[in-house]
C-alpha cells in the first residue's frame, strides 16, 4: 500500500514538474521585444547588473594584478602621448596602425554579424579598394604607391594614392604591351593583403554570436530558432537556389556528427551563406570554443579576401585597359 502512494506521488510530482517546465518554456518563447517589450528589458537589465557585479568582483578580487597592469601598461602610454620628444613620430605611427587595424577589424565584424542580415563591408569597401587600387596599378605601371601599409580608405579619409598623378610616382616599373599595362596577381596580392586580412579577422569575429547564442540554447535544454525552423522555412521557399540551399542546410544537419577542424575550416574558407547555420550547428552539437574560432580565424581571413580578390583582379584590370586606351 505504502509502495502505491509512493509511487502515485512521485507519478504526480513528475506530472507537476513537466507541467512547469512546459510553462517555463512557453513564457521564455513569449519573452521577446514586441510582445513583452518592458518585461524583456526589465529581465535585460537585471542580467547585465549580474554581469557587472561578476566583473566588479573578479576586479576586487584581482586588484593587485590590475592596478599593477595599469601603472605598468596605461601611465607610460599616456607619458608618451603628451610629452613631446624624439618618440613622437613612433607614436604616431603606431596611432596610425591601430586606427587601420580597428577599421578594417570592424568592418569584417559588421559584415558577417546578424545572422546574414549584416552590412556588405565588402561590397562598399574592401572590394572598390581591391580594385582602385588595382587599377591605378596598371594604369601606372607599378604597384608601390601606398607611403605605408596603412594608407587606404579609413572612415572619411581617402588613401594618398587615388587622387595623385602617375608621374609622381616614377616611370613605370612594368612594360606597357601595344594595349595595356599587365601586372601578375601574386605581385598585386601582398599590397592589399594586409588589409583584406584584417576584414577576414573580423568576419571570424562576427561569426562568433550564432555560436554562442546556440551554446547558451543547448546548455538551457532548448533548440535554436534556426534548426527548429528549417523544414518550415524550406516547404514555403521556392526556387532553383533557396532549394538548392536548403538540400544543403538538410544535409549539414544530417552529417553534423562530421563536424570537426576540417569541415569547419573549409566551411570558413568558401564564401557561402551557410555558415551562419554552420555555427549554430557547432555550438549546438558541443563543438570546442577554440576549435571552432580556431579553424574560423584560419579560413576566413586567409583563403576568403584572396579567393575574392583573384576574381576582382581581371575586372579591375580589365576596366583599366579601357580606361588607358580612351586616354
Amino acid at each position: 500500500m505504502g509502495r502505491r502512494k509512493a509511487a502515485a506521488a512521485l507519478k504526480a510530482g513528475a506530472g507537476v514538474i513537466s507541467e512547469i517546465r512546459e510553462k517555463h518554456k512557453m513564457e521564455l518563447e513569449n519573452l521577446t521585444l514586441t510582445k513583452h517589450p518592458f518585461r524583456t528589458l526589465h529581465f535585460f537589465m537585471l542580467a547585465m547588473l549580474q554581469y557587472f557585479k561578476r566583473l566588479a568582483t573578479y576586479i576586487l578580487s584581482k586588484g593587485a594584478l590590475f592596478v599593477v597592469l595599469i601603472v605598468l601598461v596605461l601611465v607610460p602610454g599616456l607619458l608618451l602621448v603628451v610629452t613631446d620628444g624624439l618618440h613622437k613620430k613612433h607614436v604616431q605611427e603606431f596611432l596610425n596602425y591601430s586606427r587601420f587595424v580597428l577599421w578594417w577589424v570592424s568592418l569584417g565584424v559588421a559584415s558577417s554579424i546578424g545572422l546574414g542580415s549584416g552590412l556588405h563591408t565588402f561590397v562598399l569597401y574592401l572590394g572598390p579598394h581591391i580594385a582602385l587600387f588595382t587599377i591605378k596599378a596598371v594604369q601606372c605601371g607599378r604597384i608601390d604607391l601606398k607611403t605605408a601599409p596603412y594608407d587606404t580608405i579609413q572612415l572619411k579619409q581617402g588613401p594618398s594614392w587615388l587622387d595623385k598623378k602617375c608621374s609622381e610616382f616614377g616611370p613605370p616599373l612594368y612594360q606597357a604591351s601595344a594595349h595595356s599595362v599587365r601586372i601578375p596577381v601574386f605581385e598585386l596580392l601582398p599590397q592589399v593583403q594586409l588589409e583584406a586580412v584584417l576584414w577576414g579577422i573580423g568576419t571570424a569575429l562576427g561569426e562568433l554570436p550564432p555560436y554562442f547564442i546556440s551554446r547558451a540554447a543547448r546548455l538551457s535544454g532548448s533548440e535554436p530558432e534556426a534548426v527548429k525552423e528549417l523544414d518550415a522555412t524550406a516547404s514555403n521557399e521556392h526556387g532553383p537556389i533557396a532549394s538548392t540551399l536548403n538540400q544543403t542546410k538538410r544535409w549539414l544537419l544530417s552529417h553534423s556528427q562530421h563536424l570537426n577542424f576540417l569541415t569547419i575550416l573549409i566551411l570558413a574558407s568558401v564564401p557561402n551563406p551557410l555558415f551562419d547555420l554552420a555555427g549554430i550547428m557547432c555550438g549546438q552539437f558541443g563543438i570546442p570554443f577554440w576549435e571552432f574560432f580556431l579553424a574560423t580565424c584560419l579560413g576566413k581571413p586567409s583563403s576568403k579576401p584572396i579567393s575574392r580578390h583573384y576574381l576582382l583582379s581581371p575586372y579591375a584590370t580589365t576596366n583599366s585597359c579601357i580606361l588607358w586606351k580612351r586616354n
